[in-house]
């Protein structure tokens, strides 16, 4: 399917330091009317010179979050059946079963999208609550009765030690600060609480394979982690990894199926797949 990407354009923007505090930058990919470069000291493959976080908050909000919203609506089924499949791999159900089993869990989707996953999750006992910038948040909250907040996660200010997991799929490269996101999710977490995060990898086939032309090197996305760079920030935010798997071996369409299918086993089994889902633990 086609990732969302609102269009390339001007705006404010300006260099600034890579997460790690490294100002040192070599050019990365070349893409269609902008770039990524690589911090020279930790690898991180990212948009900078980046916008500002308002320009970047615009860009899901009003038409524009019409938009999202429509496109999240036609590939929701879609979108479900990969995030469970996902959760599955990172132990996510054995989790729910030998651990988080009692009446009162919690558990928080950032960036929820349209709650379809919130309401699967509900409908395995789980209290659940969601964060969500864009008008997905009013449908989910109208459509589903699901306790979305229209806000960012540092903006929603949950108290210390509220969850049990943290979910978050395909939102930390389009942040301008992942670093800061992922220490306010461990202070909402309980002792020993765990965060699943879902993304593009780009140490993946796919990525080294179509460079600037890879379908998640988009506008929309700020950083582009590989397994090593997202482990490196999950642990300087204070979190232990637990499991990493990654998924997707050649993008539907672009291949024979007899190609498709081995490629795709090739890439789970040896984790080199498009887009990974790494489980952390709370230390």
């Amino acid at each position: 399917m086609k990732t969302y990407s609102t269009p390339v354009r001007a705006g404010k923007s300006g260099l600034i330091p890579c997460v790690c505090g490294c100002n040192d930058f070599k050019p990365a990919l070349e893409c269609e009317g902008f770039g990524y470069v690589r911090c020279v000291s930790c690898g991180l493959v990212q948009m900078n010179p980046q916008p500002e976080k308002t320009e970047v908050i615009e860009r899901y909000s009003g038409v524009s979050g019409k938009d999202y919203l429509s496109y999240e609506l036609e590939n929701e089924e879609s979108f479900l059946a990969l995030q469970k499949l996902a959760l599955k791999d990172a132990g996510f159900y054995k989790l729910e079963k030998k651990i988080y089993n009692s009446a009162g869990r919690r558990i928080l989707d950032a960036g929820c999208a349209t709650g379809s996953l919130l309401a699967h999750l509900r409908s395995r006992g789980w209290n659940v609550t969601g964060v969500e910038i864009s008008p997905c948040a009013e449908y989910a909250k109208s459509e589903r009765n699901l306790d979305v907040r229209s806000l960012s996660l540092e903006e929603a200010d949950f108290e210390e030690g509220s969850f049990d997991m943290v979910l978050a799929s395909h939102l930390i490269e389009h942040l301008n600060n992942p670093l800061s996101f992922l220490m306010e999710v461990k202070r909402i977490l309980k002792k020993n609480g765990r965060v699943f995060i879902t993304t593009p990898n780009i140490s993946g086939f796919q990525a080294r394979l179509y460079g600037g032309g890879w379908r998640s090197a988009i506008f929309d996305h700020l950083y582009l982690f590989s397994a090593e760079t997202l482990t490196r920030l999950l642990k300087s935010a204070g979190f232990k990894i637990e499991k990493i798997h990654t998924w997707g071996g050649l993008a539907l369409g672009l291949s024979p199926e007899w190609i498709k299918k081995p490629a795709d086993f090739l890439a789970k089994r040896f984790g080199f797949g498009d887009v990974m889902i790494v489980r952390a633990v709370s230390n």
